[in-house]
């Protein structure tokens, strides 16, 4: 049995919830731990018990060396710390764990997983490059590696690169370049050379996002089954989109990406329609359950004058403005 863990609050549960449904979908035999990062997340999850999850408490994993850092560090920094913590605490509590994989709430899947676990065979440790386009490619001094799919085995190394990556993390996971770390993603950088038995997956229908699905020729391929829409990345059944930076907005419509990856090339906008109607349906799920639920909607104005910002000012403006704003 596969299994998997993720984390998000109730700003992410739309999201999240049609990642969960999207896996157990297309991988019905996983189990899934879900970490809700806020007491609203779990008692709807509680409610709406997504298949194959098993839901947890920040109170269940939180420890001291956690709790002493927590206070330093923004939502997201502190999410960012949880990424190795969530799976380093479910191998220790659970020994039936042979191999964990961490996913990214804001994954949807549109085929089955089998064809991954098939290319990372024996390895230790499975990780997946971000693949940048080459007008993208100064990004890479953030890290080579997307914390989107990580897994871990149960063995030497795995538990080894694990163990050392939730130490690095919990000294130290800001939203910053310094000393050549960056949040949680940059440690991962120096896997390769430390740990023989990784695997960097090579499906080119992995780990598509809007950094590089230029670099891939993405067609819709009918339908499964269930009725789902299935496509595919230069050939090969598109597994799995990270809808990075998709904003939910308050008046029902959504933006979809920053000018910054939009001029790389056209959008598959399909991918993004199948996408938006999944949450479009979670989210009145979520409502019916919760009237007046808004968590996760974005006003319109400020999300679009951010867009105009990105697109217009210039590069040295834009980078004292953040400055400016974190500063606040």
């Amino acid at each position: 049995m596969p299994f998997f863990c993720t984390l998000f609050d109730s700003n992410y549960l739309v999201k999240g919830l049609a990642m969960l449904r999207s896996l157990a979908a297309h991988c019905p035999q996983s189990q899934t731990y879900v970490l809700c990062m806020d007491e609203e997340a779990r008692r709807l999850l509680d409610r709406i018990d997504p298949p194959g999850t098993v839901r947890l408490s920040l109170s269940d994993i939180e420890d001291e060396a956690l709790l002493a850092v927590k206070p330093g560090r923004s939502l997201a920094e502190y999410c960012w710390t949880l990424s190795p913590c969530l799976p380093w605490y479910l191998l220790e509590r659970y020994p039936e764990i042979d191999g964990i994989t961490y996913l990214d709430a804001d994954l949807y899947f549109f085929a089955p997983v089998e064809p991954l676990f098939w290319e990372i065979g024996p390895a230790s440790i499975a990780v997946i490059e971000h693949r940048f386009v080459e007008p993208l490619q100064h990004l890479e001094i953030r890290g080579r590696f997307c914390v989107e799919w990580v897994g871990f085995r149960r063995d030497e190394q795995g538990l080894a690169c694990l163990r050392r990556w939730r130490e690095q993390c919990i000294e130290w996971c800001f939203y910053k370049l310094e000393d050549d770390r960056m949040a949680d993603q940059k440690y991962l950088d120096a896997w390769p050379a430390r740990y023989p038995s990784l695997h960097v997956i090579g499906h080119p229908g992995a780990g598509l996002a809007p950094w590089n699905y230029a670099r891939y020729r993405i067609e819709e391929a009918g339908a499964d089954p269930d009725g789902r829409p299935m496509f595919t990345s230069d050939g090969e059944p598109l597994i799995f989109y990270h809808f990075h930076q998709l904003q939910f907005l308050e008046n029902g419509t959504f933006d979809r990406a920053s000018a910054e990856y939009l001029d790389t090339g056209p959008l598959p906008v399909r991918l993004y329609e199948v996408y938006e109607a999944e949450l479009r349906r979670t989210f009145e799920e979520v409502r019916r359950l919760s009237p007046g639920f808004s968590r996760g909607l974005r006003p319109v104005l400020r999300v679009k004058s951010q867009r105009l910002v990105q697109r217009f000012l210039p590069k040295f403006v834009k980078e004292w403005l953040k400055k400016v704003v974190a500063a606040v």
